[in-house]
């Protein structure tokens, strides 16, 4: 049976959107490709945003600013020496951008070392966010950085 160019065009367009159409559902439905937002409230946050700005120009003017190191396996939030742990106020966030169940954070409070171990129970492998905010006499800072578990 011979099949003339007008009925070739027709199948090979209907292979083609049935493919396509393949992946869209496969990626709506299933739950592991399921992304979620960088915020929940991102207007709200976006309002916020000069004083996030202005936050890690105050820790970047520091001396001696945060450092994240890997030893081992397990990571470690180093706070300057020059930080008095009696006055800091506030918390260490990890943010996992494709799991927002994952995400967890770490109050800077009662703290008796300089170094802040973070929890490998809680990481699991791939991109976390770190950011660590502090604020001290009324200042507030902000240090972030991306780190690969």
């Amino acid at each position: 049976m011979k099949i003339n160019w007008g009925t070739g065009i027709v199948i090979g367009m209907a292979a083609f959107i049935s493919f396509i159409m393949y992946f869209v559902v496969t990626m709506m439905t299933s739950k592991e490709y399921d992304h979620d937002l960088v915020v929940e409230d991102y207007y709200k946050a976006e309002l916020h945003y000069q004083q996030d700005i202005d936050a890690e120009e105050n820790a970047l003017a520091m001396k001696e600013n945060v450092s994240v190191l890997n030893q081992r396996g397990n990571w470690i939030v180093v706070l300057p020496e020059s930080i008095n742990l009696a006055e800091i106020v506030g918390n260490i966030n990890l943010y996992r951008p494709s799991n927002k169940m994952l995400d967890f954070e770490i109050p800077l409070k009662d703290l008796t070392s300089h170094e802040i171990i973070l929890p490998n129970e809680k990481m699991i492998d791939g991109r976390w966010n770190l950011s660590v905010n502090w604020k001290i006499r009324g200042k507030e800072y902000l240090f972030k950085k991306e780190i690969l578990h």
